[in-house]
C-alpha cells in the first residue's frame, strides 16, 4: 500500500531493492519464469515491468480503467494476463506491451486471472460470484463455477493442470476438477476470510493464508490439515511456495514478509512417487473428504528463536511460529516445523530482522515401530486390511454424496424460506396501503 516495489535478496547480509514508480498501492507482483523480469500490478491502473538491477529500470502500461488486482505471466514468458475492477481480463504481449485481447463476460471486479501450467487456459475469480475457466485461443468461455456463499479472492492451477483450488471469502478452500467440473475437496479450516493459496510443486500439498492471522498447509493426498502456522499479527494477505517448493513467502497487514523453510523435502523418492500417484487417484476421481478438520493429538511444535520444549505452554505470546502435525501416517517423514526468516522495510530498520527459529525432537521412534510391525504382517491379515479399507473407501464416497445431497437440500429450504419471508412482507405492506 506505499505504491513500492521491494525486491529482497534471500541473504540476510545483502541489501533489499525498493522500486518506487506506482501512484497508488501495489496489487500484485511476479518474477518471468525466466527472473529477468518482475511484473506488477496496481490501483493506479497500470501495470509495470522492473528489470530487477540497482538501476531499477521499468516500463509502464495504462492497463485497464480501474485497479488492476491481478497480473501472472504465461509458463513461456511471452505473455501476461491482467484481472481489473473494470470487470474485464486482457492478454498482453511482454516484449512489446502490445494488448492482444479482453475477455469480458464477469459482471463484477474481476480479483485474480492465472494462466494454466500449459498456456492453454485462463482461469480467473471475481465478485460476481462466479469462477470462469478461459480457452485461450477462442476465447471463450469454457465453464463457470458458482460460490453461492460468498466470492473467490483467489485461484490458481493445480501443477498437473487437471484441476484448480479457489479461496473463498466463505473462509473455505475448494478444489474443483476442470474436466468433469466437479468439486473434489472442499476444506473449512479457517475461522476469517481466505485471502490466498499456492500448490507445493510436487502438487500433494496447498498452503493457504487467512484474515484469522493464520496459514494452514493442506494434505491434498489424505485430503485433511497438515500444518497450522502462526507469525503474522493479523491478517495474513499474501501466500507463495517457491518455484521448487523448498521454501514459500507470505506478506500480512502487520508490514512484514516472511520466508519460510518448507520440510518436504525429507520424503523419500519411493514416498514421492507412493504420493503423486495417490494424489493423481483423488484428483482423477472426486471421492475426497468434502470437509478436513484439524487432528492435534500428537504434541505440539512451538518455535522461538531457540529450541524449545514441546511441552511448555502453547499459548505464550512470545514464539515466532507455531505448527501443529497430523496424526496420520506420514507424520514422522514431517517432523520437522517450518523455519522462518522476517523481513522488513529498510525504511523502518536499517537492516533484516533474521530469526532461526529451533528444531523440534524429531519421531525416529515411530518410523522405527511402523518398520517393525511391518516385518511381521501376515499376508491373511494384510489382504484382510485391504478389504477393510476398500469398503471404507466405499464408505466415505457414501458419506460424501450424502453431504452434498444435504447441503443441496439445505440451499432449497433456505432458498424457499427467503421466499416465504418476502412473500409475508409484501402482503404486510399491501395489508398497510389499504388501511391508509
Amino acid at each position: 500500500m506505499d505504491s513500492c516495489v521491494m525486491i529482497w535478496n534471500m541473504k540476510p547480509q545483502m541489501r533489499a531493492y525498493r522500486f518506487d514508480g506506482h501512484k497508488d498501492g501495489v496489487t500484485s507482483v511476479q518474477f518471468s519464469p525466466s527472473g529477468q523480469l518482475v511484473a506488477s500490478a496496481s490501483r493506479d491502473k497500470t501495470v509495470r515491468l522492473w528489470v530487477p538491477s540497482r538501476k531499477a529500470e521499468s516500463s509502464a502500461y495504462r492497463a485497464h480503467t480501474a485497479t488492476v488486482r491481478s497480473v501472472n505471466f504465461s509458463g513461456d514468458g511471452q505473455t501476461l494476463v491482467t484481472a481489473s475492477d473494470d470487470k474485464t481480463i486482457k492478454v498482453w504481449t511482454v516484449h512489446r506491451q502490445k494488448f492482444l485481447f479482453s475477455l469480458n463476460q464477469h459482471i463484477n471486479w474481476v480479483r485474480c486471472a492465472k494462466f494454466s501450467p500449459d498456456d492453454r487456459l485462463i482461469v480467473s475469480s471475481s465478485d460476481d460470484k462466479t469462477i470462469k475457466l478461459w480457452d485461450k485461443n477462442s476465447r471463450e468461455c469454457i465453464h463457470s463455477f458458482y460460490e453461492h456463499a460468498g466470492y473467490a479472492n483467489h485461484v490458481d492451477f493445480h501443477p498437473s493442470g487437471t484441476c484448480i483450488a479457489a479461496a473463498s471469502t466463505d473462509n473455505s478452500v475448494k478444489v474443483w476438477d476442470i474436466r468433469s467440473h466437479k468439486m473434489l475437496q472442499h476444506y473449512q479450516v479457517h475461522s476469517g476470510v481466505v485471502n490466498s493459496l499456492s500448490f507445493h510443486s510436487s502438487g500433494n500439498f496447498l498452503i493457504t493464508a487467512s484474515s484469522d492471522s493464520t496459514m494452514k498447509i493442506l494434505d491434498l493426498v489424505e485430503g485433511k490439515l497438515l500444518y497450522t502456522l502462526h507469525g503474522h499479527q493479523g491478517p495474513v494477505t499474501s501466500v507463495a511456495f517457491s518455484r521448487t517448493g523448498e521454501y514459500f513467502a507470505s506478506g500480512g497487514s502487520d508490514e512484514q514478509v516472511m520466508v519460510w523453510k518448507s520440510n518436504f523435502d525429507s520424503i523419500d523418492c519411493d514416498d514421492t512417487v507412493s504420493l503423486q500417484h495417490k494424489i493423481t487417484s483423488s484428483i482423477q476421481a472426486p471421492t475426497a473428504s468434502s470437509t478436513a478438520q484439524p487432528d492435534f493429538s500428537m504434541h505440539q511444535h512451538v518455535l522461538r528463536s531457540q529450541t524449545c520444549d514441546p511441552s511448555e505452554d502453547f499459548n505464550r505470546q512470545d514464539f515466532q511460529t507455531a505448527a501443529h502435525p497430523q496424526s496420520n501416517s506420514r507424520s514422522s517423514i514431517h517432523n520437522k516445523a517450518a523455519q522462518s526468516h522476517t523481513h522488513r522495510d529498510p525504511t523502518s530498520s536499517s537492516t533484516h530482522q533474521t530469526q532461526t527459529p529451533g528444531v523440534p525432537q524429531n519421531s525416529s521412534h515411530v518410523q522405527e515401530q511402523s518398520q517393525a510391525s511391518d516385518g511381521g504382517v501376515h499376508p491373511g491379515l494384510a489382504s484382510t486390511l485391504e478389504h477393510i479399507i476398500g469398503q471404507l473407501d466405499i464408505l466415505t464416497q457414501t458419506v460424501s454424496i450424502l453431504e452434498r445431497r444435504l447441503t443441496l437440500t439445505e440451499d432449497k429450504l433456505k432458498e424457499c424460506l427467503e421466499n416465504q419471508m418476502e412473500i409475508g412482507l409484501q402482503l404486510q405492506r399491501r395489508q398497510g396501503e389499504e388501511e391508509v
